[in-house]
């Protein structure tokens, strides 16, 4: 994915960076130099993350962070850039599924509006955060976990599914519209 050294130096917030594929990238990305903030809503989880991360020799914070939360994502970013410097990624991770164990309706009202806030809104809220000195600086990625299931459904979650669509079109919409302005 990256050639070992374009990430020496860089800062990357990983949300989700506790457990699974977030904890993969972030690993990933601290072996290849990167400056970490993992997050996850589960402090004990990311504490352990960081911990084992720390042996590459970089700065890496554990911060607890609800992604569903737009101010939650704001602080985030504005405790990155005071701890570790400019945000050079941010990696929107976090993601949730619930399944559907009867009829493709079964899902509550309340579980499609908790996957509609963590699947699509809070890579919203994490454009909104760090898109601005991004664009000053003229560089920045936006790395969007949005699954198989962003291209073809996945059958016993429609709420999952429906919103990893959504994601994927926001992540084409933020790389047509800002590409020319140095954002990958």
């Amino acid at each position: 994915m990256f050639e070992s050294g374009l990430l020496k130096g860089k800062s990357i917030i990983v949300t989700g960076g506790g457990t699974g594929l977030g904890k993969s990238m972030a690993t990933r990305f601290a072996e290849l130099g990167a400056d970490l903030v993992i997050t996850s809503r589960r402090q004990n989880v990311i504490d352990e993350t960081a911990e084992a991360l720390r042996q590459y020799g970089r700065k890496v914070l554990a911060v607890a962070c609800d992604v569903a939360k737009e101010a939650d994502i704001q602080n985030l970013v504005r405790q990155t850039e005071h701890e570790i410097g400019p945000l050079d990624m941010f990696c929107s991770n976090a993601g949730i599924g619930f399944g559907e164990p009867d009829l493709i309706t079964s899902a509550s009202n309340a579980q499609w509006q908790t996957s509609w806030e963590v699947h699509v809104m809070a890579h919203v809220y994490a454009a909104r955060a760090a898109l601005p000195g991004m664009i000053a600086r003229g560089s920045g990625y936006f790395l969007q976990t949005v699954s198989a299931a962003g291209l073809l459904n996945q059958i016993g979650d429609a709420a999952y599914s429906t919103t990893k669509h959504a994601a994927m079109g926001f992540a084409e919409a933020l790389a047509i519209t800002h590409g020319d302005d140095g954002i990958k």
